[in-house]
């Protein structure tokens, strides 16, 4: 036997330990964390290769994400884009264990950019006009850090606030919808399904966390009262559905159903 296949033969007479998968979960787990702490603070001729190996990597992800969002949206016009925030960079650095295996990457792949949307182009909403600063404490300039969202908003139905002393964003209890006017559009009926969550906003991922309901934002909406039924014969549970209105304007939720 080669002298560096010990582990292998060890492996073999005596099996792994219990928890071999759980350790290298959090290896894997650990890589994100080694590599913003080397980013930070390598210098020099290694920071230098770090940054090009690094630069290398988003690139063919960028590649990769752009292949893979073209081949699945279904009839969306060439001319009017498709329905996608501007910047498709990520909200944060990817990691090397994505970057190795797309299939990550693929099997999260968001079922919204599937259908040709009624809006394919939104305008974006800047946080200055989403946001208000709250003044917490006697030090403004120290604790200034807490933001009220001025627009509507979707908070789940066993939805509990943080406590005030966490708590980040207040989304104020008057701005929150929990149902749609949803228009199927080959039926041209429209009725008023109850929301089961906001799929995405194209503005920003952090709007899509919070729940704001805007124009162009897709939302996925109960449709088990309507009777549609999947290919497999099943009742149809929840469906997807564009917002096509301002909703701080008109004090009400229209949607397009996503078929």
């Amino acid at each position: 036997m080669p002298q560096n296949e010990y582990i292998e033969r060890a492996q073999k007479l005596h099996g792994k330990r219990l928890d071999t998968e759980e350790r290298a979960r959090k290896k894997a787990a650990r890589e994100g964390h080694k590599q913003s702490q080397d980013a930070q603070n390598l210098r020099g001729l290694r920071a230098k290769l770090f940054a090009k190996e690094r630069h290398a990597q988003k690139i063919q992800m960028r590649k990769q994400i752009k292949q893979h969002e073209e081949r699945n949206v279904k009839g969306a016009p060439e001319e009017k884009g498709s329905f996608e925030p501007r910047s498709r960079l990520p909200a944060r650095p990817f990691q090397p264990h994505e970057c190795e295996g797309f299939e990550i990457k693929s099997k999260r792949a968001e079922k919204a950019a599937r259908f040709s949307v009624p809006i394919p182009k939104v305008k974006g909403i800047s946080e200055e006009e989403l946001f208000k600063v709250v003044k917490t404490g006697k030090k403004v300039h120290k604790k200034g850090w807490k933001r009220v969202v001025t627009k509507p908003t979707f908070v789940g139905p066993d939805f509990t606030r943080r406590p005030v002393k966490y708590e980040r964003f207040i989304r104020p209890m008057g701005l929150r919808y929990k149902k749609a006017n949803v228009t199927h559009p080959t039926l041209n009926v429209t009725v008023q399904l109850p929301i089961l969550g906001v799929k995405k906003n194209p503005s920003n991922p952090l709007y899509t966390q919070l729940g704001v309901l805007s124009k162009g934002t897709i939302i996925e909406v109960n449709v088990s009262d309507l009777g549609m039924v999947t290919a497999s014969g099943k009742i149809a549970w929840g469906r997807y559905a564009q917002i096509t209105n301002n909703p701080e304007n008109d004090g009400c939720l229209n949607a397009v159903l996503l078929v």
